[in-house]
């Protein structure tokens, strides 16, 4: 896969028992809210229609399981009672072929520097165009 210039790669945390792939398939489209740390919050607002983003299920599965697409940038989250959080909009490309575990990704030597596995609580972390065609590789998927 060659790397567009202006496109840019995360990896975006949900709980599958709260919102999984699978419910973002069935949607079409959803609103990515509900982020209260400054640090994702701040990487939603440096997102971009067409970056990438590999969902990653957190707490059950602890695996990568697919890719979206920025649909739509930040705006402000309106399930937000007070401050300056924001969201953005994201729609299903595909679901990995294989999904991705995380010992998987711990134990690669060229992911060790991926929020992932640096700070494992963040929900929402750029990835390197490199990173994210090792991931894809690991789940056998291309786009």
């Amino acid at each position: 896969m060659e790397q567009p210039t202006e496109r840019k790669y995360w990896i975006v945390k949900s709980e599958p028992d709260v919102f999984s792939y699978e419910q973002l398939v069935k949607d079409g489209t959803a609103r990515w809210d509900g982020v209260r740390n400054y640090q994702a919050r701040n990487n939603l607002r440096a997102m971009r229609t067409g970056d990438l983003c590999l969902f990653y299920h957190s707490n059950i599965g602890l695996e990568v399981v697919g890719i979206a697409r920025v649909q739509r940038e930040h705006y402000p989250d309106p399930t937000a009672e007070k401050g300056d959080w924001s969201c953005v909009d994201l729609e299903p490309l595909k679901a990995f072929n294989r999904p991705v575990p995380l010992p998987e990704i711990k134990n690669n030597p060229d992911l060790q520097n991926i929020a992932l596995v640096r700070n494992g609580r963040l929900s929402v972390m750029p990835l390197s165009f490199d990173e994210f065609s090792i991931l894809l590789s690991m789940g056998a998927t291309h786009l």
